[in-house]
């Protein structure tokens, strides 16, 4: 047998060779594992035929689905979705609570950064996830579409970055929304018309089913089925059209850890309350050993307004998976159902003292980076008031007036071409105006007997910011009509809740006891009904940002606004210009 001989200098340049190979190989190794990775996806808006509650319509849904399809990305990840508009309205995509850094033209709502998706055109929403992970979720965004078009965004946190709380055994996301027997657009159609509140939803729904308490919907019910001694991290998100929701499971403990795709510091409750807009996620450690019972899962709404609701309860079922899927069928039946119990519909203690529980985890490696000096104060009042119609339509209101909804008394008109067009290529001329007043026009009791003259104007207003500004928002409700809890989201940003109260906000004493240490991070806060919220945020995000109430029947009458966000002067705080395939009006 013989060996192979080789001379040592030889034998040394190979493994010099091999050495160099390696140094060079490393970094693309090390680099493609962080690399960010472009995930495409296609969503064809299309109509189905769905049935619930005993009857079957046709919906506007993506791909068939309803609830729509999961969107999955990790943190740093590249989302290119293209959206085929088959159907007859027109339509727009909104990702619920991604930043958009520079990237405005993907954000989504009708009028304010695109115009809508026509009748068979497309549009092709290109970003990037910097800086985020947990949950959030997509919807339309124009008109009431959204009541069937919405589905879940899952951001993962970058590979090898555990969550900062016990690893799942499995994630499940859970879409709370509602069910119209009637047609969405024509239900707001006809409010607009007459000008009085529309009709209500029919039930709610967990996961597009609405379960056991409607007619016809035993099959129709979301079942979750557990392994005992299990943790189980369920995406809670809010997508309902006007309802504020309480969510629970009979016997059985949440740990809050996650609130709009921020960590927060983990709390118990028996109980969530969840507004629309907002996400929260939630630990649910089942117990050690099957019990010989089902689990009821509970939503129902949390309403403090003077207006009828929709004040059904939607049910699924918490079932616990035996050793022996045969005895699981047989004992199914003889199981015992346990209910949760849940506040009372207008619990207004409950959502203030939960709100206040929520805090940011603000550790090292989760900073609160709350803005604690501020450039710019604006008060701003929320609530609803009255506006007199034209003279061709008959409203139903006092002398031909309608229902309307305003922010500083301005009941906001959607203008007819895209407010983020408009401003980047310096055409805002007969679009809008840059004259949104940072004060309420004229000071009253805002939380106690209204003034005589509840008549809101109108206009397209916006505010313009200049780039890095700090900003602190006072939103405080009123109680013209009625007082009434208010989630207002604001797109493009992360806003940080400083302060919450009951009654009139007190410019002298409030912001003394305002919280710049540990405040929960969101992009969509309640105003609490007769009350006020405080908000913090950073304007970092060159852009035109719309900022709303989340109850789409408050939207429709006009709450709602707009800010600008002037360019930085370097490269990368400006906002690039628009896709080629940018919709047009």
């Amino acid at each position: 047998m013989g060996f192979a001989y080789f001379s040592i200098p030889s034998f040394l340049s190979v493994i010099m060779f091999l050495v160099l190979c390696a140094l060079l190989i490393l970094p693309e190794l090390t680099h493609a594992k962080h690399a960010r990775v472009t995930r495409h996806y296609k969503f064809n808006i299309k109509l189905q035929n769905v049935t619930r509650l005993c009857q079957t319509k046709s919906i506007v849904t993506v791909n068939g689905q309803f609830p729509g399809p999961r969107v999955i990305a990790r943190e740093g990840d590249r989302l290119v979705i293209k959206v085929v508009n088959h159907v007859q309205y027109n339509v727009s995509i909104h990702w619920h609570g991604i930043r958009q850094l520079k990237s405005g033209w993907a954000d989504g709502p009708a009028y304010i950064t695109q115009c809508p998706i026509q009748t068979g055109q497309s549009y092709v929403y290109n970003f990037t996830v910097i800086g985020q992970r947990g949950t959030l979720w997509w919807h339309a965004h124009i008109s009431w579409l959204r009541a069937t078009l919405y589905g879940p965004i899952v951001i993962l946190p970058k590979r090898h970055v555990p969550y900062p709380f016990p690893q799942p055994h499995k994630e499940v996301p859970i879409t709370l929304g509602e069910w119209w027997k009637a047609d969405t657009e024509s239900v707001i159609n006809q409010a607009t018309q007459t000008g009085l509140a529309p009709n209500n939803s029919d039930a709610h729904t967990i996961n597009g089913l609405p379960g056991l308490l409607y007619n016809c919907s035993a099959k129709d019910t979301f079942k979750l089925k557990v392994k005992p001694g299990k943790t189980y991290l369920l995406r809670l998100i809010n997508a309902a059209l006007n309802d504020e929701i309480f969510f629970s499971i009979a016997n059985h403990t949440l740990i809050v850890v996650e609130a709009d795709a921020v960590y927060v510091k983990p709390f118990r409750t028996n109980i969530v309350l969840i507004t629309p807009g907002q996400t929260t996620n939630v630990l649910l450690k089942t117990k050690s050993k099957a019990p010989n019972a089902t689990f009821v899962i509970a939503a129902r709404p949390f309403a403090t307004g003077p207006a009828t609701f929709d004040n059904t309860t939607t049910t699924g079922l918490l079932e616990y998976k035996t050793t022996s899927s045969l005895t699981n069928t047989k004992s199914n039946k003889k199981l015992p159902l346990l209910r949760p119990v849940l506040p009372k519909f207008n619990d207004t203690v409950f959502a203030a003292n939960f709100n206040n529980r929520v805090r940011s985890l603000a550790n090292a490696k989760y900073p609160a980076n709350v803005p604690k000096t501020v450039d710019r104060h604006f008060f701003f009042t929320v609530g609803l008031g009255l506006s007199t119609c034209s003279k061709n339509q008959s409203c139903q209101g006092p002398n031909n007036t309608r229902v309307a909804a305003a922010i500083n008394n301005v009941s906001f008109v959607m203008p007819n071409i895209a407010l983020l067009q408009s401003h980047f290529f310096n055409k805002s001329k007969g679009v809008y105006t840059t004259d949104f007043p940072a004060n309420p026009p004229f000071k009253f009791n805002y939380t106690g007997t209204p003034p005589s003259n509840i008549m809101v104007t109108s206009g397209t207003k916006l505010i313009v910011l200049p780039f890095n500004t700090s900003v602190e928002v006072v939103l405080q409700d009123t109680s013209i009509i009625g007082a009434e809890s208010h989630p207002l989201h604001l797109h493009g940003f992360n806003f940080f809740i400083v302060g919450q109260g009951v009654g009139n906000f007190d410019p002298k004493k409030d912001p003394s006891k305002f919280n710049l240490v540990d405040p929960a991070e969101r992009n969509t806060a309640s105003v609490p009904s007769g009350g006020w919220v405080a908000i913090h945020f950073i304007a970092d995000n060159p852009g035109v940002w719309f900022m709303h109430c989340h109850l789409e029947v408050h939207t429709s009458w006009g709450l709602k606004m707009a800010w600008i966000v002037q360019d930085g002067k370097q490269h990368n705080q400006k906002l690039p210009p628009p896709p080629f395939d940018l919709p047009k009006c």
